[in-house]
């Protein structure tokens, strides 16, 4: 049970950031959904009750779908942390409360999104979409300049890390996420340096 109406006791600040949990369903695994969000984050925005209601029901079923198929997160699983290796060193470099996790994490997909595309794994087109959507949902799209070995030395720290290398949950397509545990220095160098 989803009680929506509590959304309405949310600063739009929070609510945004709520909003980047939801995008980042449609990116990693449902298409059509993204594309729905893309005609609806407005009415999100505003804070309709029956957008809302399908933002948050269609969210807890591929949550559900991706636990499912991974109980113990071995596998999976770890594509729900889209944005979120990006998305914690922010957190933890700026000051916990700086950045709402959310608004973290939406850059942190945006980040995600460039380093696919950079990989040659994404279309450079749909990047763009993921970031304007973003962008519409009211949150950032662009991390806070950080030195990179802050950044390297803190999404190094990250628990999903293995063997030493950082991994990462990067986009082959929107609605198709993977996971990439070795990615290029250069690549992922430049992405932290806003190139």
């Amino acid at each position: 049970i989803a009680d929506t109406g509590t959304l309405d006791t949310l600063p739009d600040r929070e609510l945004c950031a709520g909003l980047a949990e939801v995008i980042k369903y449609g990116a990693i695994r449902d298409l059509p959904f993204f594309e729905w969000m893309e005609a609806n984050v407005e009415r999100l925005r505003e804070r309709d009750s029956e957008a809302l209601a399908h933002a948050i029901g269609r969210s807890c079923e591929i949550k559900a779908e991706i636990v499912a198929l991974d109980e113990r997160e071995a596998g999976p699983r770890a594509l729900l942390n889209l944005g979120h290796t990006f998305g914690h060193a922010i957190e933890t470099l700026e000051g916990y409360g700086t950045w709402l996790h959310g608004e973290a994490v939406a850059a942190g997909m945006v980040m995600a999104a460039r380093l696919s595309a950079r990989l040659g794994r994404l279309a450079p087109s749909d990047a763009r979409r993921l970031e304007a959507l973003i962008r519409r949902a009211g949150l950032p799209v662009d991390p806070p300049v950080l030195a990179i070995g802050a950044w390297l030395d803190a999404m190094g720290r990250d628990k999903k890390n293995e063997s030493g290398r950082i991994t990462f949950i990067l986009l082959e397509r929107l609605g198709a996420a993977f996971i990439e545990k070795a990615a290029p220095a250069r690549e992922l160098e430049a992405v932290l340096s806003g190139a």
